[in-house]
């Protein structure tokens, strides 16, 4: 059957024709895609503009970027140029693409049936301002397109989605402007505008790319020689990607059946032979020397299944061995290997097959089993190259043809089977002896047929071939003048034995290979429904305990064996949420957690028929979800056949892949709803401690101000002054705790606003040492400044509070005396600053613990303070871009370093602009 004898589907064709008048409706949408910025996407966009005007077309330019480049700018001169919208944000009026006036003017052009209106909208993943209609510029070109006006714009590699991180990982730099890879492939044209490396460089170098610091900018960073070489090779890759893709969808259409090479994909035929393994390791080497893709595809017909299970193991085998060297695998069901391999080759247009060489076999048997694959295939695909392997000998053995069991039925046929056949063709010929004066020979013959057609269903093809030789000899024998012989007295009794014998054995293999299709949809259907109901089940679990206890009673259940679901908890051990199942007598061991765990670190399976550890009763298999592996599935099964079987592996690996996916919901819903807790335990704490803070502060400045007035009396006592001034001082330092309080509740709730100013930091530290003098008078401070040290953009009262609270921490856990030394250097791109000093030390272990808020250590009751000093630097230093912890220092005590990043200071006024009168 040809390609043309096809006939398609009515309902395809109809949806076909609506998709069609659909996008006949739409605009075309035309994307100029280049590797970088530079290689000329706008250039040749408005040159393709301008030939169409020509044409008298009506066209618009909506927006587009000429980054300073005169050459594209002339090109804009003789278009007719959309004003842009001035969209106001944070104070500034920014321009922006005015969607509203392209539509008001091109869209009537489109109701009017005039020629399609073009309009040039540049830069398509540029992210708009809030507050126009769409955050996306391509949003804004997708209803462009959803009103019939054809839009050419333009498009770098690294702005799509599914290669940002690529392409940060090749460059450094993390775009943030994407854009969906769904919309770039669904553009009826993708232009490739390319240029060389080093053209690009050069035309950076002249500034036709960018001007001035920005050109050195971006020649020390991103305009890299390997960088542009890799992302040349990422843009000629995705647009080679996605005309496959428009090869493919055109092949479908148009429902083309021969094999276009153009990318000689290969496809490696697996077979059960001990020898595949050199087929598939040079199927790959071929890959890899082509550079192109390769398949790896086991077809499994009737006689195949009923191979040993050793050579199914085998195969299995295999399989994930083609999957390690990168192949695209699958196991196909069909009676016939040479049609499913090569419908396979045209489905997914593989234009090289390679398969083993299969020794000449002899005369005889190639009568027998008829053609060689190698000639099924050459005659079914005819525009294919087929390249046969050469099979070494394996080690020890002697090369020796793996034959295929015939047609005629497996050789491995029970003596029971046959014997009831017999019987069968025994009982019909009784039957028929006692109805012979009722009924004719044409009758009896019907009985027979009846016979073999029932012995075909419920015994096999065997059975009914021997059935069909016996009906024939026993109808000859008994009812065939002359009867109780062989003898045939008529000559066209022969063609009778003929035709009765050709039609048993036609209607017996008919009948016994739809048995045997219909016994394998039933266990299809039967592990399809299995998976079905797991998933159903599993979808209204909410907790580890009810995953597990679903999980191992279908899998014991489906299995007929013993499982267990081991999970992986937060401390990265495996843990058991069940027991598992009771075992039978004699048959009491558990799963060796050692041999769970290296399934686990390996990502391998593990235990029963594989090859680690295959002696053990237990097979383990990892439960592998999207983000990890979340546990171990252990499986002791009735029979090892439960693993070896392919179609029994394929549903395993589907069950433990849902178990696995289920776990992880479990463990992110169990993680959502801790940091959901977490949040609003934080809000409620930070709005106590805002409204506690709020109201402590007034009746705190009652109590100073009446010390106050105590201590001004004349006629006070020394006793009473001192009580006056003990009073006056506790009310500072709670005024100093309730302000921590109050600090702390604005900094968690983002209502802080940095002041930033480029400032020395060795004025912010003299500040600090100034306001904490009194504190400091019992101490040794010394300071150690690097020379040059930068500006530093920062906000100065709250960095000078972060080192007042580190100076006073350090004077108050530290004895009289001691040394406290202020240090300042340029450490790995940051300004770091350390406060350390000999005292006592910190806790051992509990260096993070101490930033939490309300953490003090034990040691610390008799220290007056709450616990939040360091928990407002760190969220003071997060706020300004930079970090602190604590370590211990060199002087033997404890040390707190913080970090400031660098950033760009302004230019220092020139001296003859310094000296210009301030009217000028």
């Amino acid at each position: 059957m040809t390609a043309d004898d096809v006939r398609p589907d009515p309902n395809a064709l109809l949806e076909q024709l609506r998709a069609e008048e659909e996008k006949a409706a739409r605009g075309k949408l035309r994307i100029y895609f280049g590797s970088s910025a530079g290689v000329g996407k706008t250039y040749a966009m408005l040159l393709a503009a301008r030939k169409l005007l020509a044409e008298g077309r009506q066209v618009l330019v909506g927006v587009v970027e000429t980054h300073g480049r005169g050459e594209t700018a002339a090109l804009t001169e003789s278009l007719p140029l959309l004003p842009p919208r001035l969209v106001e944000y944070r104070g500034h009026s920014l321009p922006e693409f005015d969607l509203d006036s392209a539509l008001e003017r091109l869209k009537p052009l489109v109701l009017e049936g005039q020629p399609r209106p073009l309009i040039v909208v540049d830069e398509l993943a540029h992210s708009n301002v809030p507050g126009s209609r769409h955050p996306k510029r391509w949003q804004d070109v997708e209803e462009l397109l959803a009103n019939g006006i054809d839009v050419y714009t333009s498009l770098n590699v690294q702005h799509l989605e599914s290669l940002n991180d690529v392409v940060g990982g090749i460059t450094g730099v993390r775009v943030l402007e994407t854009l969906p890879d769904r919309f770039f492939d669904a553009a009826d044209e993708v232009l490739l505008v390319d240029t060389p490396a080093e053209e690009l460089l050069a035309r950076l170098k002249a500034g036709k790319v960018y001007m001035g610091a920005q050109a050195e900018r971006a020649a020390k960073h991103f305009f890299r020689k390997g960088n542009l070489m890799a992302l040349r090779e990422l843009a000629l890759r995705r647009t080679a990607d996605r005309v496959e893709d428009d090869v493919q969808a055109w092949r479908s259409n148009k429902a083309i059946a021969q094999v276009w090479s153009t990318e000689a994909a290969i496809l490696c035929a697996v077979g059960p032979t001990p020898r595949a393994e050199h087929v598939l390791r040079s199927s790959a080497r071929l890959a890899q020397q082509l550079g192109v893709s390769w398949h790896a595809v086991y077809v499994e017909t009737p006689a195949l299944q009923r191979l040993p299970d050793a050579q199914r193991e085998r195969v299995l085998r295999q399989m994930r061995l083609a999957q390690d060297l990168g192949a695209a695998t699958a196991v196909l069901q069909a009676p016939d290997t040479a049609a499913a391999l090569a419908a396979h080759a045209r489905e997914h247009n593989l234009a090289k097959l390679v398969l083993g060489r299969s020794p000449p076999l002899p005369g005889w048997r190639q009568l027998l089993e008829g053609r060689p694959l190698y000639e099924q295939l050459a005659m079914a695909l005819p525009d294919v190259d087929l390249i046969e392997v050469g099979l070494p000998p394996a080690v020890g053995q002697r090369v020796e043809a793996q034959p295929v069991p015939p047609n005629w039925g497996g050789a491995a046929r029970t003596a029971a089977e046959y014997g009831l056949a017999g019987a069968a063709c025994g009982l019909t010929t009784a039957l028929a002896w006692l109805l012979q004066d009722l009924f004719d020979e044409a009758n009896i013959v019907m009985l027979f047929l009846l016979t073999v057609l029932g012995v075909a269903l419920r015994l096999g093809r065997g059975p009914a071939v021997l059935a069909s030789f016996l009906s024939v000899g026993l109808f000859d024998f008994f009812y065939v003048a002359p009867r109780l012989s062989f003898a045939v007295s008529d000559v066209q009794y022969l063609l009778t034995f003929g035709v009765m014998l050709a039609v048993g054995l036609i209607v017996g293999q008919l009948t016994a290979h739809l048995r045997y299709q219909a016994q394998v949809a039933a266990e299809r259907e039967a592990r399809s429904r299995a998976l079905f109901d797991l998933t159903r089940e599993l979808s209204g679990a909410l907790q580890i305990e009810q995953v597990a206890q679903i999980a191992q009673d279908r899998l014991a259940r489906e299995f007929r064996g013993r499982a267990q679901i081991l999970v992986l908890g937060v401390d990265e051990q495996l843990h058991a949420p069940l027991p598992v199942q009771p075992a039978k007598e004699g048959d009491g061991d558990r799963p060796d957690a050692g041999t769970a765990r290296w399934a686990l670190d390996h990502g391998q399976a593990a235990g029963l028929a594989t090859d680690t550890l295959p002696g053990s009763p237990w097979f383990y298999l990892p439960l592998a979800a999207p983000m990890r592996s979340r546990g171990v599935l252990c499986l002791r099964p009735c029979a090892v056949d439960a693993v070896l079987r392919p179609e029994r592996r394929a549903q395993l690996d589907t069950m433990a892949s849902i178990v696995g996916q289920a776990l992880e919901r479990v463990h992110y819903v169990e993680v959502a709803q801790n940091a959901l807790v977490h949040i609003e335990s934080e809000r409620l704490r930070n709005s106590l401690l805002s409204a506690l803070s709020h109201d402590l502060r007034t009746p705190l400045a009652v109590v100073y101000g009446l010390a106050d007035t105590l201590a001004s009396l004349p006629d006070l006592t020394p006793q009473g002054l001192e009580m006056a001034a003990s009073l006056r001082q506790e009310s500072q330092r709670i005024n100093a705790m309730v302000n921590n309080l109050l600090d702390m509740a604005r900094l968690q709730s983002g209502a802080v606003r940095l002041r930033r100013e480029w400032l020395p930091v060795d004025e912010v530290l003299g500040a600090a040492l100034q306001s904490l003098h009194s504190v400091l008078a019992g101490h040794r401070v010394q300071t150690r400044m690097a020379s040059e040290l930068p500006l530093v953009e920062i906000d100065a009262v709250l960095i000078e509070r972060v080192l007042a609270n580190l100076l006073e921490n350090a004077a108050k856990y530290t004895p009289q005396g001691s040394l406290i030394e202020v240090s300042a250097e340029l450490k790995e791109g940051e300004l770091r600053l350390t406060v350390a000093d000999d005292g006592p030390g910190l806790p051992v272990g509990r260096e993070e613990a101490l930033f939490e808020k309300f953490t003090r250590a034990k040691n610390e009751s008799s220290i007056p303070g709450v616990g939040l000093g360091l928990a407002i630097c760190r969220s003071i230093l997060a706020a300004h871009g930079g970090r602190i912890w604590a370590e211990r220092s060199a002087l033997g005590g404890a040390a707190f370093v913080l970090t400031l990043p660098l950033g760009k200071p302004p230019a220092l006024p020139r001296e003859e602009e310094m000296e210009q009168p301030a009217h000028e």
